[in-house]
């Protein structure tokens, strides 16, 4: 631990109470690279690992989950049922650059420091792949690395270097690909592209040293482009609209009512008269080339008889509302937004049809792939092996998440967000906006629909979380909020002839005496 000086909170616990004083680190609550990339071992079995992860997919944008009817993925299906399906599984920031730092470091991203898609991981910063490299693994980073906005040269870990500037585009944009520090033309489809590169990866790496591949999609993050030969597969099915959608709801902060009408929102979407239902049924056609792929690698694998002794790790980088509250995009601490898919299969670690109930996150990963890789993971990562978890140990675990988004300039729609999560309760804490905070009983209340933070008998439930989520941003230093440079496109428009301003919560209404 650092040492600590005085500071004070910029945020009272509750209408007309003072303000907090809490203690503040001084410097940074990491360890950075030193030269000695050694872990100690595990004394297991160091297993292949194969990391697929994706942007902006739902938790429930599944075949298998059965949430719309018309949605085809038979390969996750395949993993679910051979392998384990992380039922509650989390990011700790919904936003792409945030969570995937998370995912390479095992810190949250008031540690990591990239708080934005704008801003890359500060030097010295250690990704879990260079323990595993230091330890024998040959491996391999293809797709979307997007830390430090344009950025896509070769970073440490990786024996073998494919990516491509920025969010990447799924047709040719003449930027090309960065391989291995040449830069080449992107030949075709994004999605089908990344797939052949990491079969062409898996077809001649040395058969000698045990391997991970970090294949990283672009897919499928907005505009939603399916490949030629996907588009319109599901132009016939029928959407289920979300039952929080409609307008006007109880309790709702002001700031997510007026977001309805902006970038990310259902009365504007992207500054445009764009149907939700529509867009959605594109979304799963532009994920069904990223299907195919798994498809490939695993039965590339069967063939040379690895298939069973690799750990096979598919998730999402955040989620992503399709209507929920109003709106769309991520950013928010709604379950639509921060939760995602997460699927495993390893028949030597692990049995078929596990469910694993437990919250996992995001932090998690790279702990647990460094126990797969046979080394115990350093102590100053903030994640947990979930190792024990999917073997039905039962084990000590979180029983509470604490989530954290920092505004943008260039989305300003959606305010600095902190929120702890529990089994039961949700509260969720917002930073530069004159309006309420929400709590919220996902027992009673799965959908979020109802705000209980001025409900009576719950002012001792808030009370707590707040407490708490102060607690624990304080013991990992988080107490500070980031200011950014401005960069990046700015998205600020509103429909002049759309939905007016929201009228000012009534909770913080009082009556003069004149």
């Amino acid at each position: 631990m650092t040492d600590k000086k005085q500071g004070v909170l910029l945020a009272a616990t509750g209408p007309g109470e003072p303000h907090a004083a809490f203690t503040i680190p001084a410097e940074p609550m990491f360890e950075t690279r030193t030269g000695d990339l050694a872990l100690p071992r595990n004394g297991k079995k160091p297993r292949n690992i194969v990391v697929i992860l994706t942007d902006d997919h739902r938790y429930d944008a599944m075949g298998f989950m059965g949430t719309q009817d018309f949605i085809e993925t038979p390969q996750l299906d395949r993993l679910a049922r051979e392998g384990a399906h992380f039922r509650n599984a989390f990011v700790t920031t919904a936003l792409c650059s945030p969570s995937r730092a998370t995912i390479f470091t095992g810190l949250y991203a008031h540690q990591h420091k990239v708080v934005d898609n704008n801003h890359a991981i500060a030097p010295g910063l250690v990704f879990f792949p260079e323990y595993l490299q230091a330890a024998g693994y040959e491996t391999a980073f293809i797709g979307k690395w997007h830390m430090g906005l344009e950025g896509d040269d070769p970073q440490p870990g990786f024996n073998r270097w494919i990516s491509f500037k920025g969010q990447g585009d799924y047709w040719p944009n003449g930027d090309g690909l960065n391989v291995d520090g040449e830069r080449i033309e992107q030949d075709g489809y994004l999605t089908d592209v990344l797939n052949d590169f990491a079969m062409d990866w898996l077809e001649s790496r040395d058969r000698e040293k045990p391997f991970m591949l970090f294949l990283a999609h672009k897919a499928v993050h907005a505009e939603f482009y399916p490949a030629p030969r996907h588009e319109g597969k599901f132009s016939d099915g029928t959407f289920r609209y979300p039952e929080t959608m409609a307008a006007g709801a109880p309790g709702r902060p002001m700031w997510v009512e007026n977001q309805r009408n902006s970038w990310h929102g259902v009365d504007f979407a992207y500054h445009a008269n764009l149907d939700i239902g529509d867009y959605y049924k594109r979304y799963m056609e532009t994920f069904l080339a990223v299907d195919e792929g798994i498809g490939r690698i695993m039965a590339h694998l069967e063939e040379r008889g690895e298939l069973d002794d690799t750990l096979i790790l598919y998730m999402g980088d955040n989620g992503f509302m399709f209507g929920e509250h109003g709106l769309i995009d991520k950013r928010t601490a709604y379950e639509e937004s921060m939760r995602i898919p997460m699927l495993a299969r390893c028949p030597a670690l692990f049995g078929a049809g596990v469910q694993v109930d437990q919250v996992v996150a995001n932090l998690d990963v790279a702990p647990w792939l460094l126990g797969v890789a046979g080394l115990e993971a350093p102590d100053w990562m903030e994640g947990q092996d979930v190792a024990p978890l999917l073997r039905g140990e039962d084990v000590p675990w979180r029983d509470w998440l604490l989530y954290e988004y920092y505004w943008e300039r260039n989305f300003p729609q959606t305010p600095t967000v902190h929120a702890i999560r529990e089994d039961r309760w949700k509260y969720i804490h917002f930073h530069g906006v004159w309006d309420i905070d929400e709590l919220y009983d996902l027992q009673e209340d799965p959908l979020e629909s109802n705000n209980l933070i001025f409900s009576p008998g719950h002012e001792a439930i808030a009370e707590r979380l707040n407490a708490k989520l102060f607690d624990a941003l304080e013991e990992t230093g988080g107490l500070q909020i980031p200011l950014p440079r401005d960069a990046g496109e700015r998205n600020v428009l509103r429909d002049a002839g759309g939905p007016g301003l929201a009228p000012f919560p009534e909770e913080l209404l009082r009556m003069l005496a004149r």
